[in-house]
């Protein structure tokens, strides 16, 4: 009956191209970015995209945190190594394309990865400071002729259609473009700095990162240690801590590129400033990683694993990410189920190195609403013993908001992590049964 009951259940429409896209932006100084449709996806969408470093006043930096799938697609080894020949300098522009994801191509794909830099390269008048990205279906060739053509063919601009036509341009299953900016000051300088992300992906989101996409470009001056540093620790915290379907693809590239066209002091790790940048890029990284979620293939709900008074951070983690990961977990959630005990199975069977990070008798389990309504928490375990006074109704309230949080308390150390996830729907199955199609 209960099975039946969720089948039935009508679908909420959101309107997610009106609440997640920004309709205007502010954007990092001496960036230019250009799109178009190459052909290369049948629907005549946009599908390629270049972004560029118009700076010339400093050298750039940048980072990247690369898939830890085995199987790599040939364009993660290509900007791999372009990163690493330049020491992480210099790097001056990001070229990407939709619609195949050049995975398992062998040396074809390899070859083709690096003609596509070589392209962007002489287009520019660049010498090896491309990176390059490929998205869509693995195990197919990239038509080489339509993307040399688009390159080719590319123009740039600065404005905002200029920046959502990029987002446009790498998205596959998405249903709307994951465009962001921000701004910032540091107290030693008095200078604004702008941040402007953009992503990609809905399905195949598990760390470490997934079928995903995403790319943060500053006007700040940061050290080539600095960014590595600030990037590494940011999607840690942010990309890392995303989960849709608990599959982990072959393409996953995250980026952060500096051009320094602010012209203050380079921000290092010894900088007085360092740890408020780091800061402010985690926080962003974290509002562009959230989206990813919340356009999750069939995703009704999103729902935010905090799990407090942890031993360490990487305690936290492992028991926040088997808690979103759970397929139980999921579904329950789907079909507004204030089943519990699959939350308590997720932390039980976590992987820890360290038993001891978990005490049964000091665990607490509440759900936590987001709304206005009250009462905001509602116990669910307390001190490891079932709350026997559990409010069905007020929990079955919560469990049918689109927002929630369900919260962990270990009870054993300080540490906290928030991962982010969502529900598991028949949709996510209807999408995927025919994804090639």
């Amino acid at each position: 009956m209960k099975f039946s009951k969720n089948l039935m259940k009508a679908a909420v429409t959101i309107d997610k191209y009106a609440l997640y896209v920004p309709k205007s932006g502010v954007f990092p100084k001496k960036f230019e970015v250009g799109s178009l449709a190459s052909g290369v996806k049948k629907n005549g969408k946009l599908d390629l995209g270049i972004i560029v470093n118009t700076n010339k006043e400093a050298k750039s930096t940048a980072s990247a945190v690369f898939t830890t799938n085995r199987f790599k697609a040939a364009p993660v080894l290509k900007s791999k190594q372009v990163l690493e020949s330049n020491n992480f300098e210099g790097v001056n522009a990001i070229v990407v394309n939709s619609g195949c994801a050049n995975s398992m191509t062998g040396d074809v794909g390899m070859a083709d990865a690096e003609k596509m830099c070589e392209l962007v390269n002489k287009k520019l008048n660049l010498k090896d400071q491309t990176l390059v990205m490929s998205t869509g279906v693995i195990g197919q060739k990239l038509q080489m002729d339509k993307i040399a053509t688009g390159i080719e063919n590319i123009t740039f601009g600065s404005s905002y259609q200029d920046w959502l036509n990029v987002a446009k341009s790498i998205c596959t299953t998405d249903t709307f473009p994951k465009l962001i900016s921000s701004q910032f000051k540091l107290k030693s300088t008095g200078e604004t700095y702008t941040l402007t992300g953009i992503a990609k992906g809905a399905g195949m989101i598990c760390p470490n990162m997934a079928t995903l996409l995403g790319y943060i470009v500053t006007d700040l001056p940061i050290s080539s240690g600095g960014i590595k540093k600030i990037l590494s620790f940011a999607g840690e915290r942010s990309f890392n801590c995303i989960s849709v379907d608990g599959d982990m693809s072959t393409n996953d590239t995250i980026c952060m590129l500096a051009n320094g066209a602010v012209n203050t002091t380079v921000i290092t790790p010894e900088s007085e400033d360092f740890e408020d940048v780091s800061a402010n890029v985690t926080s962003f990284a974290q509002q562009l990683a959230q989206l990813v979620v919340r356009d999750g293939e069939g995703a009704t709900k999103f729902v935010t694993v905090k799990v407090t008074k942890a031993k360490t951070f990487e305690d936290a983690k492992i028991i926040a990410e088997t808690i979103s990961n759970s397929s139980l977990v999921k579904t329950a959630l789907y079909g507004e189920d204030a089943n519990w005990g699959r939350i308590l199975c997720a932390v039980g069977y976590s992987k820890l190195g360290d038993i001891s990070a978990l005490d049964e008798s000091k665990l607490n389990v509440k759900f936590v609403a987001t709304d206005d309504s009250t009462p905001k928490e509602l116990p669910l375990l307390i001190n490891g013993v079932p709350n026997l006074n559990v409010d069905e109704n007020r929990a079955s309230e919560i469990l049918a908001l689109n927002d929630l949080e369900i919260i962990v308390e270990l009870n054993t150390g300080s540490e906290t992590c928030n991962f982010w996830t969502c529900d598991l729907t028949h949709e996510y199955v209807t999408i995927n049964g025919d994804y090639r199609s």
